[in-house]
């Protein structure tokens, strides 16, 4: 199974997979069963209008999607901010991704950020070095930023930990 991480933003997206090569059997942890995929960022500029980054990240995501044609897609929920304006503009990413998912007709799953750091971090108030600290202590050393102008790892590791979430969120359903 290849779940499709996401880290939803306008300016900055953070994508990562994760490939799931076995569910694990009853009391097995989900260690060894799991590689992380290819990972990185969706990033748009101030200049374009709203619009336009909109449709920007809408078919920079579908060439993604349709590139390694993942199961399903695990997104990090909008949450309400003190900066209205942002959760606004975040809220309407997401939309745009959520209509790439469905042209692939890919099923879509939405956690919140204190459920994901909750799961990843093992605890709900983690801040972004703890998170990027469980994503690289579950997936190895390696995974680090790609060397470009601007690096945002902090958005690929949300994204890989959005993808871990619901990675465990199904091994925790199998053992029900």
């Amino acid at each position: 199974m290849l779940i499709l991480g996401i880290d939803p933003g306008t300016a900055t997206t953070g994508y990562g997979f994760l490939n799931i090569h076995k569910l694990p059997k009853e009391g097995e942890k989900l260690n060894g069963h799991y590689t992380a995929g290819d990972f990185g960022l969706i990033e748009t500029t101030m200049l374009n209008t709203p619009g336009e980054r909109l449709y920007f990240i809408h078919n920079e995501l579908r060439k993604i999607i349709e590139k390694h044609k993942p199961h399903v897609m695990a997104i990090e929920k909008v949450f309400f901010a003190t900066n209205r304006k942002t959760a606004i503009r975040v809220g309407q990413a997401q939309g745009v991704m959520l209509m790439a998912a469905a042209h692939f007709s890919i099923a879509v799953v939405e956690y919140s950020p204190m459920t994901i750091k909750k799961i990843v971090a093992g605890n709900g108030r983690a801040d972004k070095k703890q998170v990027q600290k469980s994503v690289r202590d579950y997936l190895g050393n390696s995974i680090k930023s790609k060397p470009k102008k601007k690096t945002h790892f902090d958005n690929e590791a949300d994204a890989l930990a959005v993808a871990l979430c619901h990675a465990m969120s199904l091994t925790e359903l199998q053992e029900d």
